[in-house]
């Protein structure tokens, strides 16, 4: 078995876990489990309301890192004004990718899907399952960008709203 590089996370840094979106790291614990004393790195989910531990040997392995660059941010946003591009896959099979898609963790995937299933109120309805997926992915897309510009969630939103309602309007 290999040794994982370990990564440079410290506490108070902001992160991006996979499946759960931005989190802070508050500490790195040992802890002692089945006999194996193991590093850990504590993170807290404010929103969630959920703390994880997660092996310091693992996080890179699993997909943490830290939050994106305003590189990243810009080019998630000029994804957002691209055209929604709808494949004509059965809706399970799109739904299921759309999953993948906001579970890897990746902003620009994130914001494909924000953008792929954005209604503009003369569009029909989103169904229950749409509405789910399309909440999920701007809610990480929205803490994300929060994150990186300073904390404000509310501004963060309203960027990402302008964003989509200008690709709208231009259409």
């Amino acid at each position: 078995m290999t040794k994982t590089k370990k990564p440079d996370f410290r506490p108070n840094d902001y992160i991006v876990y996979p499946a759960h979106g931005v989190g802070q790291i508050l500490s790195i614990e040992e802890q002692e489990v089945a006999g194996i004393t193991l590093e850990l790195f504590v993170i807290s989910f404010e929103k969630d309301k959920m703390t994880l531990r997660v092996p310091t040997n693992k996080a890179t392995e699993i997909g943490m890192r830290s939050l994106s660059s305003p590189d990243v941010i810009s080019k998630a946003m000029t994804t957002l004004k691209g055209k929604a591009k709808v494949k004509r896959a059965m809706w399970s099979r799109r739904a299921q990718e759309y999953e993948q898609k906001i579970n890897s963790g990746d902003l620009i995937s994130i914001a494909e899907v924000v953008r792929d299933l954005h209604r503009t109120d003369d569009q029909r309805e989103q169904s229950y399952s749409e509405r789910q997926l399309y909440e999920a992915a701007l809610d990480r897309l929205t803490r994300e960008v929060a994150a990186v510009s300073g904390g404000d969630e509310i501004a963060a939103a309203k960027k990402v709203d302008e964003v989509l309602t200008s690709r709208a309007a231009a259409a």
